[in-house]
């Protein structure tokens, strides 16, 4: 059963490698502009999320059939 999470541990060496190619995949002037994109990505889901509870709560968001 170990033996299915050993690919899961990363080490130093792992994250230093991953480090490595994402900057030469992306270069240095584009990661900060692919953060951003993340970044705004995220808020926008969790925005997105908050925005459906209520609705969710009252059943509102529910159609009926």
């Amino acid at each position: 059963m170990n033996a299915v999470f050993l690919p899961l541990w990363i080490g130093t060496p792992q994250i230093i490698f991953i480090v490595i190619v994402v900057l030469l995949l992306f270069g240095g002037r584009k990661i900060p502009e692919l953060m951003r994109g993340l970044g705004s990505g995220i808020k926008e889901f969790k925005d997105a999320s908050k925005d459906d509870e209520p609705a969710e709560k009252t059943g509102e968001g529910q159609k009926k059939i």
